[in-house]
C-alpha cells in the first residue's frame, strides 16, 4: 500500500513536500514516481527515482528506504502545478525508469495541491 501526504495550498512562488509511505513490503527494489491530474486533463508524469537513483522528470524526488518513504520537493510552485498528486511503484530491477502510468502497479490515493493566491 501507498500512502502520499502532504498537500495543501500554497501560494504562488511556494514550495510543498509531498512524501508516500509504502507499506505491506519492502519497496527497495522498486522503482518509485509522482503523477498527477488536473481538474479536466488526463493524468502526466512528474518524476520518478529508480532504486539505483536514476532520476527522471520535474521537481526534486528522494527516497528513504529504511522509511519506506518517497518524498517530492516542488518549488516555486504555479497554478498550473495544481492538481491530485498520486505516488505509484513498480518493480525495477534495472535502471530502467518508467513515465507511463500503466507501467506502474501500486498506486496511493492521492493528495490535493492548489496553488493560488
Amino acid at each position: 500500500q501507498l500512502q502520499a501526504s502532504g498537500g495543501g495550498l500554497v501560494q504562488p512562488g511556494g514550495s510543498l513536500r509531498l512524501s508516500c509511505a509504502a507499506s505491506g513490503g519492502t519497496f527497495s527494489r522498486h522503482t518509485m514516481a509522482w503523477f498527477r491530474q488536473a481538474p479536466g486533463k488526463e493524468r502526466e508524469f512528474v518524476a520518478a527515482l529508480s532504486w539505483s537513483g536514476t532520476v527522471k522528470g520535474r521537481f526534486t524526488i528522494s527516497r528513504d528506504n529504511a522509511k519506506n518513504t518517497v518524498y517530492l520537493q516542488m518549488n516555486s510552485l504555479k497554478p498550473e502545478d495544481t492538481a491530485v498528486y498520486y505516488c505509484a511503484a513498480d518493480y525495477q530491477p534495472t535502471n530502467y525508469v518508467p513515465t507511463k502510468g500503466y507501467e506502474y502497479e501500486y498506486w496511493g490515493q492521492g493528495t490535493l495541491v492548489t496553488v493560488s493566491s
